[in-house]
């Protein structure tokens, strides 16, 4: 069973998951590509080459765990949390620990092995969409899970295994410490001020203009003020809502949109790099929340962190987000 343990002086948890198969003696400093095998488990026709699936869009009349499908979720085979089982919190001394219990699926977004996200139909990035709020609906019924986190790992270098184009999800008996450090900064902004911070962001970023990158009816994309990353872009629903799954039918519409418009303006002035998104969003039981607003954050991987990044906890970022949003707002998608 994998197993949470939190770190004594700053409060962060660490997950030990044994259960991926990595021991010591396997750690030789390479890394291990994008698989290529002639046989992808997430192709059409392979179903039984991953565990049974929990949700699927398919063509009617068509059978679970054989092909037909859209957009299909399976459980991780190799999760880094395990879904069965109680928390068993306890102490060992000074330190804290419980068991890993949590749930670790995969969202593969299309059946054509060829086609990465951003060349997905705007209809179809909508349905992948569907199948992340789906999902996060029915994991909140579960009273353990305190925080699920939806991210996708594009290309080898942002950590994906598989090249078929796929999203994971994990939810988690806690919420991560980068999320609370976030609800935290929200919170104190909305004490001081009585408005949402990210409310605020907007309205600058839309007065000012330098840091857009492309909008529309519902949302808007732009480069952080502070951006970690070079070309690190944020979208953001134009509304105040604090949990993804809230969004309306029109918004995922408009959200498919912005994602498409985003992702095809990075690939197309980037050369198609490697990235990964995160979907911020309010925890289980806290989906309304007047000083958090939910957003994506795409960072492509254009610069390595280093020493000073991990001792210091700044970023060194070579590339001006004002001159990011200008040359991706030149490109056309």
């Amino acid at each position: 069973m994998p197993e949470l343990r939190k770190d004594p002086v700053v409060g962060r948890w660490v997950i030990i998951s044994t259960e991926r198969g990595r021991r010591p003696s396997d750690f030789n400093g390479s890394h291990p590509p994008v698989s290529n095998a002639k046989v992808c488990p997430f192709d059409p026709g392979n179903e039984d080459k991953t565990p049974p699936e929990v949700l699927a869009y398919r063509e009617p009349g068509t059978l679970p765990n054989t092909p037909g499908w859209t957009v299909r979720v399976v459980p991780n085979k190799f999760p880094a949390l395990q879904i069965e089982g109680g928390l068993d919190r306890r102490g060992e001394g000074l330190y804290d620990k419980m068991n890993g219990i949590g749930a670790h699926e995969v969202i593969i977004e299309t059946s054509d092995h060829t086609k990465e996200l951003s060349e997905l139909s705007q209809e179809q990035i909508e349905n992948v969409l569907w199948a992340f709020r789906d999902r996060v609906m029915d994991l909140k019924n579960d009273n353990r899970f305190r925080y699920i986190l939806i991210f996708k790992n594009h290309g080898e270098n942002a950590g994906a295994s598989l090249e078929h184009s796929h999203t994971q999800l994990v939810a988690t008996p806690i919420i991560p410490k980068v999320v609370t450090e976030e609800l935290d900064g929200a919170l104190q902004h909305y004490r001081m001020k009585e408005r949402c911070v990210f409310c605020d962001m907007i309205e600058q970023e839309q007065r000012e203009g330098k840091r857009i990158v492309s909008e529309n009816e519902h949302f808007v994309s732009f480069e952080p003020f502070a951006p970690r990353f070079p070309f690190e872009t944020w979208i953001l629903p134009r509304s105040h809502i604090s949990a993804f799954e809230d969004s309306q039918r029109s918004e995922f519409a408009s959200l498919a949109q912005s994602l498409k418009d985003t992702l095809g303006r990075i690939n197309k002035a980037l050369n198609r790099p490697h990235y990964n998104f995160i979907v911020h969003s309010a925890p289980c039981r806290d989906t309304r929340l007047d000083y958090y607003h939910w957003h994506i954050e795409i960072m492509p991987k254009l610069t390595k962190v280093a020493g000073f990044e991990w001792g210091s906890g700044f970023y060194i970022n070579p590339t001006s987000p004002e001159e990011a949003a200008q040359y991706l707002r030149d490109i056309e998608p």
